[in-house]
């Protein structure tokens, strides 16, 4: 006989464990099930341990800025202080038996293996069978994807999680993908004296963010040797005495003693046992309804639905499962201000829509843009203020429906800017605020004074840019 529960987790990674926890202090009995670690990506692999790469090599590049400023100094990088540290203060290892205790501790039932469902309220894990009375949650996440590259599975390449645990650092490494991560882990190992070229199919870096914040991110990059081949496509991956070689379909060659695929992430629907409710396994996500309902008494959360891809998304899409396991009918899920930070030094922050996307949604739209170094605080701040600051606002409704903060601490920026997205927060009662002087921040206040002020330049009826000297 099926073991019974109130409800049943596919899935106890970030967000997983959290909707666990909640139904669980809500009284429920919950059991979890996970194959791998407790946390999932963002404690072992992701969100935690690469910023505490990043903010180990951003140390090394703020010292390296005291000359010429305040005085002198010589920094020598060192990998092994990092990756001992990471492993034994971060990641503990790679070992996940505090997060079993402390789901166990909270009252909840931990399985460790691949659950599938059997049926419209039956999960197996192995050759035990579960029942849920309330209700059955999908939370198993993605997986670094593997581009189908002609060699690729003839070579020793990296996965992000390789990269993140990696001991001794290679001389030389090639990076496919100049997305978030591509552009994170790149300057990550470029600090820390390894030769990075990055290889993106795209005509930009960062590709899904405003053009001006790719410009910023590759003119740093070029300034700090980081090669990036834009455009360009990889024909083919080849082991030679050199290292590994990408072949790009123009007929260059490059060459890397490491091979970093970061080329995003993918779902498999496959083993989940989803034919049993009538879901098709083969889909690229899980369809959901408003209230991520998938059946009757199942529901579906995070990565595998497709919306977001994100660990901040995926825990709010967990806040609203709980209220309607619970029934206390939460509201629709709102994407109009979800933030998204690359932490590249300078960072990128941004929220809601870019220009592109508001001009194809039909809005007309006014666009604010600033340099950061023409701020009070950059200016201040000196040659390390490299970014700019974007707003997006809808003219017929006057309000900000998108905003980028490139700049130092831009994801901190970010974070007015999210409030005023999402709340529709009229620029009229920005541009009356008060702004703590001279901040970051304060940036985004001059930029807004600026367009409420009307000092700008039409550069077409559908547009208004203003640039600064």
């Amino acid at each position: 006989m099926p073991e019974r529960a109130d409800v049943i987790v596919m899935g106890v990674g970030t967000a997983g464990e959290d909707l666990s926890l909640r139904l669980i202090h809500a009284g429920l009995d919950v059991v979890g099930i996970e194959p791998n670690l407790v946390g999932g990506e963002c404690p072992f692999w992701a969100c935690i341990p690469s910023k505490f790469l990043i903010r180990s090599s951003n140390l090394i590049a703020e010292a390296r800025r005291v000359n010429g400023v305040a005085g002198t100094a010589e920094v020598t990088p060192d990998w092994s202080l990092v990756a001992s540290r990471l492993r034994a203060e971060v990641t503990g290892g790679w070992d996940d038996a505090y997060g079993v205790q402390r789901f166990q501790d909270a009252g909840g039932r931990f399985v460790r293996g691949y659950g599938r469902l059997t049926g419209p309220n039956t999960v197996a894990v192995g050759d035990q069978e579960f029942q849920a009375q309330r209700g059955i949650v999908i939370a198993t996440g993605s997986h670094p994807v593997t581009p189908p590259i002609p060699g690729l599975d003839t070579v020793e390449y990296w996965t992000t999680h390789d990269a993140i645990q990696v001991e001794t650092l290679p001389a030389s490494l090639l990076v496919l993908g100049g997305g978030a991560v591509g552009c994170e882990l790149s300057q990550v190992f470029s600090r820390f004296g390894v030769d990075v070229t990055i290889i993106e199919g795209a005509d930009r870096l960062l590709a899904g963010e405003e053009p001006a914040a790719s410009e910023v991110i590759e003119s740093v990059f070029a300034g700090e040797g980081i090669t990036v081949h834009k455009g360009a496509h990889v024909t083919g991956v080849e082991q030679r005495p050199a290292g590994i070689t990408a072949i790009l379909d123009d007929g260059v060659e490059l060459t890397g003693e490491r091979l970093l695929v970061a080329t995003g992430r993918a779902v498999d629907l496959s083993g989940l046992g989803l034919e049993t409710i009538g879901v098709d396994a083969s889909a690229r996500f899980i369809e959901v309804d408003d209230h991520f309902r998938v059946a009757d008494k199942i529901w579906a959360m995070g990565d595998i639905t497709g919306k977001g891809m994100l660990t901040s998304v995926a825990v709010y899409h967990g806040s609203l499962v709980v209220a309607d396991i619970l029934g206390q009918d939460p509201p629709p899920a709102d994407y109009r201000a979800v933030p998204r930070v690359t932490f590249t030094d300078p960072e990128v922050g941004s929220v809601g829509l870019t220009e592109a996307a508001a001009r194809e949604a039909g809005l007309e739209v006014d666009v604010v843009t600033r340099p950061v170094p023409a701020t009070f605080r950059g200016w201040i701040h000196g040659p390390a203020a490299q970014g700019v600051i974007k707003l997006v606002v809808d003219r017929a409704e006057g309000v900000l429906v998108g905003a980028t903060s490139v700049g130092p601490h831009g994801g901190e920026v970010l974070g007015g800017l999210a409030v005023a997205v999402h709340a529709k927060v009229p620029v009229q009662t920005l541009n009356q605020m008060i702004y703590g002087y001279p901040t970051f921040f304060g940036g985004v206040g001059e930029v807004i004074g600026a367009y409420g002020r009307g000092i700008a330049r039409v550069l077409d009826p559908n547009a208004v840019s203003l640039f600064t000297d």
